[in-house]
């Protein structure tokens, strides 16, 4: 088994360990043309694993990689189980291009999607993604990744009363779903597409399965509330990670920075404070890395460790960045049980 070698590339965050994050593995180092990636890759599993757990998030970069198929049988070389965007509870509208791979988000360039875990505001969310660059934008569109163990740990010093709340209560979102699918929202997903239903007692039904109160408004759209869900997720090596969408929802999603009460509270209906959203949406900075997609690269991400969103862009370029998801190892293998 070759001995993988990473590189540095410029922004990434030093650990006090002397780790750095995000990982970067170049083409170059491996040896491997297009014929033999994928025997490369499966030879290279355990590696790479052991090398995700460690950091979080991994940039290949330099590889063979131009097309939706190529991604495809990239990412399927780790022989993880497929999470499809169709079985999902994603509110982002996205184009497959294969049954795996698929749009990270249609959202239109100059909206900024705001740090999240993916699908953390659902009650089954993905373990692992992959991003693919396709195409990078002319300016901007970066992705940003944030270690979300380093940040509640931060939170814990900074403001344990707060960090045991999240702990202990949970919390609930309360979110809007379209008739029809709009694209010019990063939540736009109409209910039908969002529950894989056609009408509104196949709805009902869903929702009532996965422990969601509704309601419905004139216009057609769904009003729908989560059970309690988890604010925070222990890991596998004992690490806690603040594991939610709150980031996202306080900063993007319409009208929550004005009433917040109104879209999210801890689990126990009380609400957090606009003070406490603000103040570790700041602390967050401290521990994200800015990814600078170039053409081709591929990024696997930690889910559970590490939120993710995307930059504004510009320019005549348009960025092009697809994913495939990953199930989790438990949870009904991740994915939904209806």
């Amino acid at each position: 088994m070759n001995t993988l070698a990473f590189l540095n590339i410029p922004g990434q965050l030093q650990q006090a360990d002397g780790s750095v994050f995000p990982l970067v593995l170049d083409h170059e180092h491996t040896q491997a043309g297009r014929t033999e990636l994928d025997t490369w890759l499966r030879s290279q599993r355990e590696g790479i694993a052991a090398a995700l757990a460690e950091s979080g998030a991994i940039l290949f970069r330099g590889f063979p990689l131009d097309s939706a198929e190529d991604f495809d049988a990239f990412s399927a070389a780790f022989g993880y189980p497929d999470f499809t965007y169709q079985e999902s509870l994603s509110n982002a509208v996205r184009i497959n291009f294969t049954p795996r791979v698929f749009t990270a988000n249609e959202a239109p360039p100059q909206v900024n999607i705001y740090l999240h875990h993916e699908m953390a505001q659902t009650p089954v969310s993905p373990s692992k993604l992959f991003f693919f660059c396709r195409r990078a934008a002319a300016q901007g569109g970066e992705t940003p990744l944030c270690r979300s163990d380093l940040l509640f740990a931060h939170i814990k010093q900074e403001m344990p009363a707060v960090a045991q709340e999240f702990k202990t209560k949970g919390v609930r979102y309360r979110s809007r779903m379209p008739a029809l699918d709009d694209p010019l929202s990063g939540q736009g997903r109409s209910w039908r597409s969002t529950l894989s239903v056609n009408d509104t007692e196949a709805a009902e039904a869903k929702l009532r399965q996965l422990g969601y109160d509704w309601e419905w408004l004139s216009d057609g759209s769904l009003i729908a509330r989560t059970p309690v869900l988890p604010a925070v997720r222990t890991l596998s090596d004992g690490s806690e990670s603040f594991y939610n969408q709150l980031i996202a929802a306080y900063l993007g999603w319409p009208g929550v920075k004005e009433s917040p009460e109104k879209f999210i509270s801890f689990g126990d209906d009380t609400p957090i404070s606009p003070a406490i959203l603000h103040q570790i949406a700041h602390m967050a900075e401290a521990f994200t890395f800015d990814l600078p997609w170039q053409d081709g690269d591929v990024a696997l991400v930690d889910n559970y460790r590490v939120m993710h969103g995307r930059r504004a862009y510009a320019g005549d370029r348009k960025r092009e960045v697809l994913v495939t998801l990953v199930a989790g190892a438990s949870e009904n293998n991740g994915k939904p049980s209806y």
